[in-house]
């Protein structure tokens, strides 16, 4: 991996570590970063949002001599208002192999949810092995769920052998997404440039391809792939928060047009959680699709509240340096900008754990095992991969090949042939993007061809 540091990147970044080291927001969970990619943040800001970590504990009613597992838990409790709830633990390696369960308390009717599971196996999003992400202080986590407005919880996590162990240090994390700009909360329908991307036809994609393949900083790949970029681009090259250096490969005859997309300050996100920086990779050969499960209990109102609350567990409860995702879809058809770099570049995400290098990760907003995706939505990845897999020359009914970072189906250094539109589960040994969204995987590659001008 080549780095590109300056010397003035790097007193802006070490600026950016005593910055963050000033502020005494009551977090769950900061991972320390290196001062090369500190987030520059002014002491005197606070932090839109906020993550109330509760350690959990042997429940009372727990009876391990009596053949029952030791549960762990924490007893009904009011806390702060929250809108997402998720499990977490110290040690990212560890799985947790059990059930986990919460209920919540509304604020607007007082009244409490019936039991919901939250989705265990959520190690399988992470970063590729070996890499600098890799390497941050991680947590384990559950997938996060979607609550809505609360003001009280109680949760119970059961191991699925009795005499099983569950991982250290549990604890629920409960996430207040803060309050976004305004129009953000509205089912992403008002909201104006430059808080959008609007559509463009096919011939002013290539248009912009074309463009941006001739704007880049002349840097090339490292070892694996990537390049990883400072706050300074080169020498007198500032890149701002939310702005991308690298570019695109050329326009290739069939790309897609661009759809609509609400962008990072469009649905609220705060800069100052991520690391500074941009990670691309050479291309993107694949669109791995997933779905959140983060339940379907939201509505398109909500959905970028839904994103701001993934955000901030990712990077404040996970450790990750961003969002691991590089998109997201709502069941409206509302496609969001996800991890920072730029919608078009080969951005290097954290959402296919063995796969990410040379790939994009869209996710659906919701779980999708027994509920169907709406129609919007799978227009919406369609029309997604026609453009962003047409920008560097992929046919979305066709295949790609990529090699894995390691993982639990296959090992480091293998060659995969992928769908060009695969599933999360093809890269790993997961149920994600759910069974009744996986199965539309088929249709999509066929339309998603159809939205490039291919016959």
């Amino acid at each position: 991996m080549t780095t590109i540091v300056t010397m003035r990147s790097f007193l802006a970044s070490s600026i950016g570590v005593a910055a963050v080291a000033a502020l005494a927001v009551p977090l769950a969970s900061t991972a320390p970063v290196a001062a090369a990619s500190a987030v520059a943040s002014p002491a005197s800001a606070e932090l839109a949002g906020s993550t109330q970590s509760l350690p959990m504990g042997p429940l009372p009613d727990t009876d391990r001599a009596a053949g029952g597992a030791a549960q762990e838990g924490l007893a009904r409790r009011e806390v702060r208002p929250f809108s997402l709830v998720g499990v977490v633990w110290d040690n990212a390696d560890a799985e947790l192999h059990g059930s986990v369960q919460v209920r919540t308390r509304s604020r607007a009717g007082g009244t409490w949810s019936p039991w919901q599971d939250l989705e265990t196996h959520n190690h399988d999003h992470a970063a590729d092995p070996g890499t600098a992400e890799a390497e941050r202080p991680l947590h384990g986590s559950t997938a996060p769920l979607w609550v809505g407005d609360s003001d009280a919880v109680e949760a119970h996590v059961r191991p699925d052998d009795p005499e099983g162990e569950l991982p250290g240090g549990l604890r629920l994390d409960l996430v207040d997404p803060g309050t976004g700009p305004a129009g953000s909360d509205d089912g992403a329908r008002s909201l104006r440039e430059p808080d959008v991307l609007p559509a463009l036809d096919q011939a002013e994609s290539r248009t912009e391809a074309e463009a941006e393949a001739g704007a880049g900083t002349g840097e090339e790949a490292g070892a694996g792939g990537m390049i990883r970029t400072g706050e300074m681009a080169g020498a007198g090259e500032v890149v701002a928060a939310g702005e991308a250096v690298g570019a695109a490969e050329p326009a290739r005859p069939y790309i897609g047009a661009r759809p609509r997309i609400v962008t990072r300050k469009g649905w609220g996100a705060d800069e100052r959680l991520r690391e500074r920086g941009f990670v691309y990779t050479k291309s993107v050969k694949v669109a791995f699709v997933h779905h959140t499960a983060s339940g379907n209990g939201y509505n398109c109102a909500q959905s970028a509240s839904v994103l701001r609350s993934i955000y901030r567990f990712h990077v404040k409860s996970s450790g990750w340096r961003d969002i691991g995702y590089n998109f997201a879809v709502d069941k409206c058809g509302n496609i969001y900008e996800g991890r920072a770099g730029g919608v078009s570049k080969a951005v290097l995400g954290a959402h296919t754990l063995g796969f990410n290098t040379n790939s994009t990760g869209i996710a659906v907003l919701g779980t999708y095992t027994r509920t169907s995706p709406t129609a919007a939505a799978l227009k919406a990845v369609e029309q997604l991969a026609a453009w962003k897999l047409g920008l560097y020359g992929v046919n979305p009914a066709g295949k790609s090949t990529l090699v894995s970072g390691g993982g639990n189906r296959y090992k480091k250094g293998r060659s995969v042939r992928f769908n060009a539109i695969a599933g999360h589960r093809d890269g790993f040994s997961t149920d994600c993007p759910g069974a009744r969204l996986y199965g539309r995987l088929g249709a999509a590659r066929v339309t998603a061809a159809h939205y490039q001008g291919r016959r």
